[in-house]
């Protein structure tokens, strides 16, 4: 090296480590502070690193759980839980009386009286219109002339048959000494055959005229109406003084005098839907509740299931019968029902 560069050699020569014959002293505690400082900066680095990258990158170790969770097939436990039905079917009906009838005059007339009023309990039997016809009347009088007319005329053939027997009685005794000819007391057995069929055709009349009277005295006890069943009078279309049809021409129901219900045993008419018929039959128990009565549920059963579907809106028709229904259920009322049902495998519809 020159002289010119003193300070460049003396750079290099302050670069190279000299050797020492002595080892080095321990570091004192100016430089054991040092040492732990940059310790525990290195780790507070590493701390911080650690935690921006969690922040930034998502939780590699979770998704790929979550991933094969989601790509996993089902098990069989997942299919059969996939075609189990409905643990619970509803629907809505209305409630319905079985037991109901429309009473029809069954002979024309004038009503003349109304025994009864709708709400009214009737028992079977009862009279609940009552009816005048003059036709109808006038026919029994007519009737019972014609039957009187019928026992005079087996009074006078019995009377001939008397008659006749006497005869033929002397007219035997005078053939007996010869007194008399063959041929009169032939004509004389004749007379009393003649009166004896004469008598039972008078008979056989007088049967015909009182089979004439029972049918007049019919249409006359039809003129008084009497209830069929015994019921609830649900429905009255009779005004006193209206002359009604009979019953061959009043065809249509609402030509009816009135409607009688029997409300002590009522029904339940609801529509369920298509898809649960597999799941239902007869027995199933279920509850209903009455929009009237909404507080008030009650159980019910299935009687039986309608053996056609309403393909218009996809359902079927369940006849549910009752059990402590509330004391105001009536005809007609809107009905909720729930039917819970518990599948089993291989149930198939009953």
């Amino acid at each position: 090296m020159t002289s010119e560069t003193p300070p460049f050699a003396e750079a290099l020569r302050s670069l190279t480590l000299a050797p020492s014959a002595d080892p080095a002293p321990p570091p004192g505690r100016s430089a054991r502070r040092r040492i732990l400082l940059a310790a525990s900066l290195a780790g507070a680095g590493i701390a911080l690193s650690l935690a921006i990258g969690r922040a930034v990158m998502p939780d590699t170790a979770a998704e790929p759980v979550l991933l094969a969770a989601a790509t996993a097939p089902p098990t069989m436990a997942d299919s059969v839980q996939s075609v189990l039905p409905r643990r619970e079917v509803t629907g809505s009906g209305y409630v319905v009386a079985p037991d109901e009838t429309a009473v029809f005059a069954l002979y024309e007339g004038r009503i003349t009286g109304i025994l009864v009023a709708p709400g009214d309990r009737v028992a079977a039997g009862q009279v609940l219109v009552t009816l005048a016809d003059a036709t109808a009347g006038f026919a029994l009088e007519q009737a019972q002339a014609a039957r009187a007319a019928a026992e005079l005329v087996l009074a006078a053939r019995r009377i001939e048959l008397a008659q006749a027997e006497i005869s033929l009685g002397r007219i035997s005794a005078l053939a007996t000494r010869r007194a008399v000819s063959l041929q009169e007391h032939d004509e004389a057995q004749t007379a009393r055959d003649l009166a004896a069929n004469g008598v039972l055709q008078a008979r056989q009349s007088l049967k015909d005229a009182d089979l004439v009277v029972r049918m007049a005295q019919d249409r006359v006890a039809e003129l008084t109406i009497r209830a069929p069943i015994p019921g609830t009078v649900t429905r009255m279309a009779a005004h006193l003084g209206d002359s009604v049809l009979g019953r061959a021409d009043a065809v249509r129901e609402d030509q009816s005098l009135l409607t009688i219900t029997d409300t002590s045993r009522l029904v339940i008419d609801a529509d369920v839907a298509e898809a649960s018929l597999s799941i239902l039959h007869p027995g199933l128990r279920g509850e209903a509740i009455l929009d009237s009565y909404p507080g008030h549920p009650f159980a019910v059963e299935i009687l039986r299931i309608a053996p056609v579907i309403f393909p218009a809106k996809g359902t079927v028709s369940l006849r549910l019968g009752l059990t402590a229904p509330p004391a105001g259920i009536r005809p007609a009322m809107a009905a909720r029902i729930r039917i819970p049902t518990e599948s089993q495998p291989g149930e198939g519809p009953q």
